[in-house]
């Protein structure tokens, strides 16, 4: 049965993902089957999109309740789910508005926008340039390839949008020197996910704001993985002491439906304008629903003191594996977003962990990324703790 989906998946759908060769047919909190029956613990929750786990109860109850009202009538009209989503964000984050997308790339894409048009509408043409980080990630359409700070990325599509420069991660002077008359923007990820769980410094984070907002620079905080409870906060800027201009998100804000959106300050979004962006889908009623059974979720079952203590829990199990295997070079991150650095090839040593009943990948080629959901237990930390113990034991011999 197995074979026979990998066989008409390659013959039906497009090669862009090097798959797991697995089929997965079902999953429950933080485990998953494939269609043989075979049980795996999973700690990529989707790519860090099902903080809640899988078919979590409640976000199952509101997409069932409002599936039965309404799908979708446009954003021609106001929406009661819509309209408690958006307040939900702004009464959790620094934020005074909201605008509703699908995915991570479209929220960076609005990001963008939200920034050049507000620097236009307040300084006029020219003040366009948006400084990113190397090593960043910022999704797959053809602007937000021109953000992302690796240019592997990018190869086979070029001409890049213009209007980028990179600089190096946690170097506030490479960003100042950057810096023209120019620049609309800086955008930021405070947890490089893609790049290997590389996190910003708390220094580098607060004298960046200080700088931008001296000088009128939005700052654009990109929160598409790390938020929504990953890091133990309800997102990530909260561990800095800072607030930015706009923040991305998508991933886990539907726990798995697809749903992304901006937070901004009212100063910024009054830039946009009746006719200046638009997304059919974004914010749908069932969306809007999803989250917020997922926020409500997140605050009423005291989600963040498991991400927190599960995130401490598994930081010292790793710490401990790299005592005992010398090519483990390193453990980031922070929560339950954790990277392994390795000095070994990663992808074989991620599909050992497929083997052994573990689902996680790597990234950069020597960096296991770790995302469970943020509900799991230490039981289940121990087993995987246990198992990679034992992979790793066989590395070494």
């Amino acid at each position: 049965m197995q074979e026979e989906l990998v066989k008409k998946a390659t013959q039906y759908i497009a090669n862009t993902y090097t798959r797991f060769p697995i089929a997965i047919t079902r999953g429950e909190g933080c485990w998953l089957w494939d269609v043989n029956g075979r049980r795996y613990l999973d700690f990529l929750a989707g790519i860090a999109v099902c903080n809640l786990g899988h078919v979590h109860e409640k976000v199952v109850e509101g997409l069932a309740a409002q599936a039965k009202k309404l799908f979708h009538v446009s954003n021609l009209f106001y929406m009661e789910p819509q309209i408690k989503a958006a307040q939900m964000l702004v009464e959790n984050s620094f934020g005074d508005k909201v605008f509703f997308c699908n995915s991570g790339a479209e929220a960076n894409e609005a990001a963008i926008k939200l920034a050049r048009r507000y620097s236009w509408s307040k300084y006029g043409e020219g003040r366009h340039e948006i400084i990113a980080m190397e090593n960043s990630f910022h999704g797959r359409t053809v602007n937000t390839l021109a953000a992302t700070g690796q240019k592997k990325f990018g190869v086979g599509f070029e001409p890049l949008t213009q209007g980028y420069v990179h600089v190096p991660f946690n170097d506030i002077e490479a960003l100042k020197n950057a810096v023209t008359q120019r620049t609309c923007a800086v955008m930021l990820e405070l947890v490089q996910a893609e790049g290997g769980v590389y996190v910003a410094d708390t220094d580098y984070v607060r004298e960046l704001r200080e700088y931008t907002k001296g000088r009128d620079i939005v700052l654009i905080l990109d929160e598409v993985q790390t938020g929504i409870g990953r890091t133990g906060r309800f997102f990530a800027y909260e561990h800095f002491g800072i607030e930015p201009d706009i923040m991305s998100l998508a991933k886990a804000l539907g726990n798995g439906f697809p749903v992304g959106a901006i937070v901004a300050t009212d100063e910024v979004m009054k830039a946009f304008v009746p006719g200046s962006h638009a997304s059919t889908f974004g914010g749908n009623p069932l969306a809007s629903a999803a989250v917020l059974a997922t926020l409500n979720t997140i605050i009423d079952d005291n989600i963040l003191k498991n991400a927190v203590e599960s995130g401490e829990y598994l930081y010292q199990g790793l710490l401990r594996l790299q005592q005992k295997f010398p090519f483990i070079v390193e453990i980031r991150g922070m929560g339950l977003i954790r990277g392994i650095e390795l000095s070994v090839d990663g992808d074989a040593v991620a599909r050992e962990f497929l083997a052994e009943g573990i689902v996680l990948n790597c990234t950069k080629g020597t960096t296991l990324r770790l995302v469970p959901p943020l509900i799991i237990q230490k039981e289940e930390i121990d087993l995987f703790l246990e198992i990679a113990d034992r992979i790793f034991e066989r590395k070494k011999a």
